[in-house]
């Protein structure tokens, strides 16, 4: 079981614990970051993630909210991937990557953490 977790690098380990509160916003912010200039509403999210459309909206707001996305319209909201820096898009990349190749063990390291975080 630590297996897993041991290949994710510690900078990896340290951002999903501090910046990513459920494997469903990791995957909301991934699929913002995979299609970088389109924008997203709470529908199509929805969709995409597989939850309702509540759960869908309060995950754009959070990404909003932690700097990884920007709200392109207010009226019908709509978001688009625009990390806070150059640095966090460099740590949300890597981010990436490492999920792809470690999904279960950065899917535990999730949530295993979920309870020290509000």
């Amino acid at each position: 079981m630590n297996r897993n977790r041991e290949n994710i690098p510690d900078d990896v380990k340290s951002f999903v614990m501090e910046r990513i509160p459920s494997v469903s916003f990791l995957e909301a912010l991934l699929q913002l970051r995979a299609s970088e200039a389109g924008e997203w509403n709470r529908e199509q999210l929805a969709k995409k993630i597989y939850v309702s459309e509540d759960v869908a909206e309060a995950l754009l707001n959070a990404l909003h909210s932690g700097g990884f996305a920007e709200r392109v319209a207010v009226t019908s909201p709509t978001y688009r991937y625009r990390p806070q820096s150059e640095e966090f898009r460099h740590k949300i990349d890597k981010l990436a990557v490492t999920y792809s190749r470690h999904l279960v063990g950065i899917s535990r390291l999730i949530h295993g953490n979920g309870g020290s975080r509000s």
